[in-house]
């Protein structure tokens, strides 16, 4: 493996972190490539784009879960109200993404617009979180929806063993990692496969809930708001739950120096799929209530499974295998993404160097991938990961936000920056205080596991000084890390 080379820059001003190291240029800076250097390729076209996106944001959600919206609502017309709104309120935070790709032409992120927009800090934290506790415990989360659904035809008659789950769950992580370890070309194939597979799945839903409709099954839909009244307390974690679902129109600007054509790539990619998934998301959840009432949908432990043995008969069965195909490209999208925000983070010394490392023959930030696996194995083995997830899905909002009012901030702090592709202020101004909103909404209506979220968070303004600001770390301790 080779590292890959720093071309030393003048700082913008902006931060001089650590040991003075400056600022990394991106592979889009211009600068001619140095001969026989080792780089990541632009191999992401515009339809591998719109498939990372689309692979990425059809999880397990929308097939197995729609009942936490339901359920924080407390009507079926409110539940679509918000279902609509968290793709439009997606749009729009996809859309500032996009601008911030077009005129930030490096990969990582939210990692990487903190860092130009507000300095080397809030951006150590937010990989710092996202290193130890988010990614793993997320990349669990939706491996052992593909570990369940997957064995789910073998086991119709009795209970899957945890166990099962479990170690079935470990391979299909393993087998995700060698994939993106091992081709970018080949991920990125796969995803589409993955992607196709997950909007048939989608349209099996679809059009027989059509179908419904026009034989006049509407009964579910009469008095739609009639019900328990939305609360307070229940609007943000609903919003929470739709958010979580639309949650991966942002992994495209993770791979941007990988992308051909970005200015005009990013925004179409952003665009299409987000159309595409909110159509879906909204068509999906009114195919299932012309089959299952509201009780009984919040009964179902797999709306899909529920609503296809209703209709389908033995045909049933091929939704739980469609349903761990979505789950399996979901992990995939979700390393080959993350990934690069490591690689980026390692780049600018705020992770240990080897993670900047490319594999020489193969081009893949190899490292960066293999990282995730043995934290990965130890969420999967251990601990509540549905907990750990509500102790941190406030993290993840909250800098998010702060990346979109990063956007307004650049707006003013370098006005002449290039900006091929340009929102209103009023999406960005929007977007941002609805994300902070919901977090200040969620300290009042679940303050302990948002508490807890808020204390691990906090955690990494230690660890930025103790591994990155210190300079007279022992000898041991730099080899440690890597310098």
């Amino acid at each position: 493996m080779s590292r890959k080379a720093a071309v030393p820059t003048v700082s913008n001003g902006s931060y001089l972190q650590g040991q003075a190291n400056g600022r990394l240029s991106s592979m889009d800076s211009g600068r001619p490539a140095q001969e026989g250097k080792v780089v990541l390729k632009k191999k992401v076209t515009l339809l591998r784009g719109i498939s990372i996106i689309i692979g990425t944001i059809i999880g397990a959600g929308i097939f197995i879960s729609p009942k936490g919206i339901l359920k924080n609502t407390g009507s079926v017309g409110m539940s679509l109200i918000v279902w609509t709104a968290c793709g439009i309120l997606s749009l729009f935070g996809a859309l500032c993404y996009a601008e911030l790709g077009t005129c930030i032409k490096k990969s990582g992120g939210h990692y990487t617009y903190i860092l130009e927009a507000f300095g080397p800090l809030p951006a150590f934290v937010r990989v710092w979180v996202e290193l130890l506790i988010i990614r793993p415990a997320a990349t669990a989360v939706i491996s052992l929806a593909f570990g369940r659904y997957i064995l789910e035809p073998f086991f119709m008659q009795c209970e899957i063993p945890e166990l099962a789950i479990k170690l079935i769950t470990a391979v299909g992580i393993t087998l995700v990692m060698v994939l993106n370890s091992t081709s970018v070309s080949w991920s990125a194939r796969i995803q589409m496969f993955l992607t196709f597979c997950k909007l048939v799945a989608i349209l099996i839903i679809i059009v027989p809930g059509v179908i419904q409709l026009i034989k006049g099954e509407t009964q579910h839909f009469k008095n739609a708001f009639a019900g328990n009244d939305a609360s307070v307390m229940g609007l943000p974690l609903a919003f929470y739950s739709g958010m979580y679902a639309y949650s991966g129109w942002f992994y495209l600007n993770f791979v941007t120096e990988e992308v051909e054509n970005p200015e005009k790539n990013i925004p179409l990619a952003i665009c299409i799929s987000m159309i595409i998934v909110t159509v879906g998301y909204v068509l999906t959840n009114v195919a299932y209530f012309t089959t299952i009432s509201a009780g009984d949908l919040l009964l179902s432990k797999a709306v899909a499974v529920t609503f296809a043995e209703r209709l389908m008969g033995n045909f049933s069965l091929a939704v739980p295998v469609f349903v761990a195909l979505s789950c399996f490209g979901s992990m995939n999208g979700g390393i080959f993404a993350v990934s690069r925000m490591f690689f980026v983070a390692s780049r600018e010394g705020h992770l240990p160097e080897i993670l900047s490392m490319i594999h020489v023959r193969k081009h893949t930030p190899l490292p960066a991938v293999i990282v995730l696996h043995p934290l990965t194995m130890i969420m999967l083995f251990n601990g509540d990961l549905y907990s750990l997830l509500n102790f941190l899905s406030f993290a993840r909002w909250l800098f998010i936000g702060l990346v979109v009012a990063g956007l307004i901030y650049l707006r003013y702090k370098r006005p002449d920056m290039p900006r091929p592709f340009k929102v209103p202020i009023f999406i960005p101004a929007l977007f941002s205080f609805t994300c902070l909103f919901m977090v200040a909404l969620s300290l009042y209506s679940d303050p302990v596991n948002t508490g807890i979220g808020f204390a691990i968070t906090l955690t990494g303004i230690p660890a930025y000084y103790l591994f990155i600001v210190w300079d007279k770390k022992p000898k041991w301790f730099r080899k440690l890390l890597g310098k």
